[in-house]
């Protein structure tokens, strides 16, 4: 009887979401040679250097990917052996401008073991004439992270163009790279940041001053809060109530929840509640409604408008149960969308990341699956009905890289909503970094202002809509 009431209400669950027009449309037949493969982290960044951003795909025991969008496909491009470097177990990964060359490096992280030491080191590619691991030059062995880790963020600390490179280690002491006079160097321990600890996500912004502060979501234990103090780094969780000491963290991200021009932090706890940390005053309140708290397995938590109608949504990947999807109303309420396209309630998900990689203004949403079990990758894309318009800012460094860690600010006649350009790697991915804004109906725009990463302020007038605005820091 019991199992008969079950069946019942899975059919009323099922019916009741094809009463509703799909949010998403799956456009996973458009990845070329999509097989069934483990993978975790994500990059979006123009790796290549032909003028076209691509999904940076890890594989755990598979080849790394350069997913390129050529005639209405995603297909992989590397030809490079060291890049495919498939006999490691690559789950983390970010982009950033290292050597200050203008062309962003790629830093893997290799995990062979669940914590403490493991077999395999993380590469730094670069791609100058011909691709090379940094940390296999002579110069850098002394340099090599043997240490299992999760996720790798970018943060220019001293706000000068300068990448340095953070990673959450699991059971060792934390990373935090930087070049100096062509040499990799660990800085952690000068910046007292080495601590050993159970790393899992880690984001890299605007959170509370003009410099790139740290949120570092950590497990069994405290997540961190670095307040950026001028270069150096002093860990203000405690203070500010986003300790959140009891739960296990795993996803985050940064986002705008108010719309008023100031980044909050979406935290994603493993099997617990989740939290939304509105930043007020530098004092920071969860308030996420009852919805959003339900505990999930969830992986990477992003933040983006995926149908343009001026409203961000928040998207919850889990692994081995559905995918969630939230959009934050004006007032700061949160609606659950029902899906069933992207629900993946099956699906073995590790990573996901978005870029209009397609260039007609509407975000793709690429999905990994692994660790569980072999699945191919997912693509998914907001299924639009009406006509849209759209903005997109990507700034740049005086370097000519993009500039992550920046902060735009979108003003208009309703709204002054913050974004990030992604740093990395809320968990194990790397978004585009580009600021993408869907417009509200009647939304006029005025201006859009750019914080850079030093904390100085440029504003840019908007003259035409559904373009990308590239601006250059210092010019």
């Amino acid at each position: 009887m019991n199992s008969m009431k079950t069946i019942i209400t899975i059919f009323f669950i099922l019916m009741s979401n094809f009463a509703f027009a799909e949010f998403f449309k799956d456009m996973s037949d458009r990845i070329k040679n999509n097989q069934e493969r483990l993978s975790y982290g994500v990059s979006v960044t123009d790796f290549n250097k032909d003028g076209n951003f691509a999904f940076i795909v890890t594989g755990f025991r598979f080849p790394n990917l350069i997913l390129s969008y050529k005639n209405g496909y995603l297909e992989n491009i590397n030809t490079d052996k060291l890049f495919a470097d498939e006999t490691r177990s690559t789950i983390g990964v970010a982009a950033c401008d290292v050597d200050n060359d203008g062309f962003e490096e790629l830093y893997f992280l290799n995990t062979d073991t669940y914590s403490g030491q493991k077999q395999f080191s993380d590469r730094l590619l670069d791609n100058d004439k011909n691709i090379i691991d940094l940390f296999q030059l002579d110069k850098n062995l002394k340099s090599l992270n043997l240490t299992a880790g999760r996720s790798v963020v970018c943060v220019d600390r001293n706000g000068d163009g300068k990448y340095g490179i953070y990673v959450a280690n699991y059971g060792g002491p934390t990373r935090f790279y930087e070049m100096k006079k062509g040499i990799i160097v660990d800085q952690a321990p000068l910046l007292n940041i080495n601590r050993i600890t159970g790393g899992r996500a880690v984001v890299s912004g605007h959170i509370l001053g003009n410099f790139m502060d740290i949120f570092a979501a950590n497990e069994r234990g405290p997540n961190f809060l670095y307040v950026n103090e001028n270069g150096t780094f002093k860990d203000v969780a405690d203070n500010l109530g986003v300790e959140d000491t009891f739960e296990n963290g795993r996803g985050t991200t940064l986002t705008d929840f108010l719309y008023r021009g100031k980044l909050d932090i979406v935290s994603g706890n493993w099997n617990g509640e989740h939290r939304i940390f509105l930043n007020n005053k530098k004092i920071f309140k969860d308030i996420a409604n009852s919805e959003f708290k339900v505990p999930s397995r969830v992986r990477t938590v992003i933040s983006a408008d995926f149908d343009n109608d001026g409203f961000d949504e928040i998207f919850i990947n889990n692994i081995g149960e559905p995918n969630k999807l939230f959009k934050i109303l004006s007032d700061g309420e949160l609606k659950q969308i029902q899906l069933n396209k992207g629900l993946e309630p099956f699906g073995l998900g590790t990573g996901a990341a978005v870029a209009d990689i397609d260039n007609d203004g509407i975000l793709e949403l690429l999905v990994t699956h692994g660790e569980s079990g072999f699945q191919p990758l997912s693509l998914y894309k907001a299924n639009i009905q009406k006509p849209f318009r759209f903005l997109r800012i990507l700034p740049k460094t005086a370097f000519n890289a993009p500039a992550r860690g920046a902060t735009v600010i979108l003003n208009t006649n309703m709204r002054n909503h913050a974004k990030t350009i992604d740093a990395g790697s809320g968990y194990l991915c790397q978004m585009e970094p580009v600021a993408h804004y869907g417009l509200r109906k009647g939304e006029k725009v005025k201006s859009v202002t750019i914080k850079w990463t030093d904390g100085s302020l440029d504003n840019f007038k908007i003259n035409q809509l559904n373009k990308t605005y590239i601006f250059k820091k210092g010019v």
